[in-house]
C-alpha cells in the first residue's frame, strides 16, 4: 500500500508541473531576409571601356538595406587563378577585363545578425565587334575586311582604318572563325585571314578589336616554306582540319585547351597525294579528290591516309571508276555523310555528274559507282562559278550574275528571282536550315528566300551595301 501511494503522488506531481503555465517568449519574429531581384543567374553584358554598373532592386522589410547589409562583389579572373573583389552598393567599374564570360558573385551580408546571402551570376565582357557581320572581300586583288553592326552600320574597310599603314594581304579565299567551346576555357578566339599572297601569307585577326594579332605560320610549329590555303572547317571549336598546300591538316588536342600548342598544326598528315581544297569529315572518314592520280581517296577517322583503299560494291560492270575518274578540274564535291553523292567535273566537253552511294562510315568502307552523265546545266557552268548543296541534295550555283537551282532527281535546273543588276556573283553561302543564301556582289551582299515555295527572292530588309569590292567571305557572330 505504502509504494501504491508513493506512486500515486508521482503521478500528481507530474501532472501538476505539465498543467503549469509556460512562461516562455512566444512573440519571437525572426529578421526579414533581404530580397534581391534581378542577379541570381544572370548574365550581364560589359561593354570594354565602358563604364559598367550593376544595381539591382533590393529590399529588407523593417530595415533599411542600404545601412543594415553590406555588399561584396567578387570577379573571378580564371587566366590569373585570382579574384577581385569589390565592397559598395551599386557596383561601378570602368569595365577593363577583356572579352569573354566570367564568372562573379554577389556576397550579402546583414550586419543585425552576421547571416550571408549569396548571389552567383555572370558578367560578359564584349566590344562594338562582339556582335555583328564580318565581310572578307576582295578590291582588284587586295583583301578588305568590314564590319556590319548590329544597327546596320557598314564600317567598310575597318581593318586599314584602324590599324593605319597596315594591309591585310593579297588575293583572300577564305574567313575563318576559330572559336572556344564552353569546356575549351582560355582558348584563344581568332579569326584567320586565308589569302592566297606568296609573299604575305595569311594573317591572324584578334576578334574583339580586328587588330592584327601575328602571321598565320604561327599556326604551325614548324611553317611549310610557303602556305597555299585550300579551304578550313571547325573540327571541334578552336580544332580545325583542312586542306594546305594540298595536303591534309589536323589541328593537335593533346595538350590542355588553353594551352598555347592547343589546335596548332604539326605534319600534314603523311602520303603520295594532292588534295583539291573540297572534302568532307564524316564519322570515321575523310574523303577528297586526288587530283594527281584523279581519283577519290579516302583517311580514316583520325586523318591517316588510305588512298584507294575502299571497295566498289560487288556489280561486274560500274558507270565509272571512283579510283581511276581521269579528270583533274573538279568542279564541285561535297559528299553526304552517307548515301547519295554527287561530284561535278569540268572538261573540254563540259561538266559531268557523277552519283556514288558513299559507305565509307559503314564496316565495307565502299564508294559503290551508281551513275555518270551529262550535267544538264553545263552551258552554264563557268570556270569561276559559286556552288553550294543543301541537306537534300539540292545544289545552287552561279554563272556571271544569276544563280541557278538544280535538283538531280529530276534534272530541273531552274534560274532564282534575284536580279543582281548585272553584277557577278563572288560568293554563295548556305544557312544551316536551308532556307536562307548570302550571295556576294561587288559593293553587296544579299540575302535569298529559298524557303519552300520560294524561287530565291531578295529580302531587301538584309541587304548590305557599301562593302569595299566584292565579298569573297562572311560570317555572323553573337555575343
Amino acid at each position: 500500500m505504502k509504494s501504491k501511494y508513493i506512486y500515486l503522488l508521482a503521478i500528481v506531481a507530474l501532472f501538476y508541473t505539465s498543467c503549469k503555465k509556460d512562461l516562455g517568449n512566444y512573440d519571437y519574429s525572426p529578421p526579414s531576409e533581404p530580397v534581391i531581384e534581378g542577379i541570381r543567374n544572370a548574365n550581364i553584358p560589359a561593354l570594354i571601356g565602358d563604364s559598367l554598373i550593376i544595381k539591382p532592386k533590393v529590399s529588407l522589410a523593417g530595415a533599411d538595406p542600404l545601412t543594415d547589409l553590406s555588399f561584396e562583389w567578387r570577379i573571378l579572373l580564371l587566366e590569373e587563378l585570382r579574384e577581385l573583389s569589390f565592397t559598395g552598393y551599386p557596383f561601378k567599374m570602368l569595365f577593363n577585363l577583356g572579352t569573354g564570360e566570367r564568372a562573379a558573385k554577389l556576397i550579402v551580408t546583414d550586419k543585425r545578425n552576421g547571416l550571408i546571402y549569396k548571389y552567383e551570376f555572370k558578367i560578359t565582357g564584349t566590344t562594338q565587334f562582339s556582335s555583328g557581320t564580318v565581310i572578307l572581300s576582295n578590291e582588284g586583288g587586295k583583301g578588305k575586311l568590314s564590319f556590319v553592326k548590329s544597327d546596320n552600320t557598314v564600317l567598310a574597310n575597318i581593318y586599314e582604318t584602324l590599324q593605319p599603314g597596315l594591309v591585310l594581304p593579297n588575293n583572300p579565299v577564305q574567313l575563318y572563325y576559330s572559336k572556344p567551346l564552353p569546356y575549351q576555357l582560355l582558348s584563344k578566339e581568332e579569326y584567320w585571314i586565308m589569302c592566297n599572297d606568296a609573299s604575305s601569307g595569311s594573317v591572324i585577326v584578334n576578334p574583339s578589336t580586328l587588330f592584327f594579332k601575328e602571321n598565320f605560320r604561327s599556326q604551325f610549329f614548324l611553317p611549310p616554306s610557303t602556305v597555299t590555303p585550300g579551304h578550313l572547317e571547325t573540327l571541334m571549336g578552336t580544332i580545325s582540319h583542312g586542306v594546305i598546300n594540298g595536303k591534309l591538316y589536323v589541328g593537335i588536342q593533346s595538350t590542355a585547351p588553353f594551352a598555347p600548342d592547343y589546335g596548332k598544326y604539326a605534319n600534314p598528315q603523311p602520303g603520295d597525294y594532292e588534295l583539291s581544297p573540297m572534302f568532307t569529315k564524316g564519322g570515321s572518314f575523310y574523303l577528297g579528290y586526288d587530283t594527281k592520280i584523279k581519283a577519290f581517296v579516302v583517311f580514316d577517322g583520325g586523318g591517316s591516309y588510305l588512298g584507294t583503299n575502299y571497295g566498289t560494291g560487288t556489280a561486274t560492270t560500274l558507270p565509272f571508276n571512283p579510283k581511276n575518274i581521269g579528270m583533274s578540274n573538279l568542279v564541285y564535291f561535297k559528299a553526304s555523310e552517307s548515301g547519295t553523292t554527287y561530284a561535278f567535273f569540268r572538261d573540254e566537253t563540259g561538266t559531268w555528274e557523277y552519283r556514288f552511294n558513299n559507305r565509307l562510315n559503314e564496316g565495307t568502307k565502299e564508294i559503290v559507282p551508281e551513275q555518270k552523265r551529262k550535267f544538264a546545266g553545263s552551258s552554264l557552268v563557268l570556270a569561276d562559278s559559286k556552288w553550294v548543296r543543301n541537306n537534300l541534295n539540292v545544289f545552287y550555283f552561279s554563272s556571271a550574275d544569276k544563280i541557278y537551282r538544280y535538283n538531280p532527281i529530276n534534272e530541273e535546273v531552274r534560274a532564282l528571282d534575284a536580279n543582281f543588276g548585272g553584277k557577278k556573283v563572288s560568293m554563295i553561302k548556305i544557312s544551316a536550315d536551308d532556307n536562307t543564301l548570302t550571295v556576294g556582289v561587288e559593293g553587296a551582299l544579299y540575302s535569298l528566300d529559298v524557303t519552300v515555295g520560294k524561287n530565291g527572292n531578295i529580302v531587301e530588309a538584309k541587304t548590305i551595301n557599301g562593302i569595299p569590292g566584292s565579298p569573297v567571305d562572311v560570317l555572323v557572330r553573337t555575343n
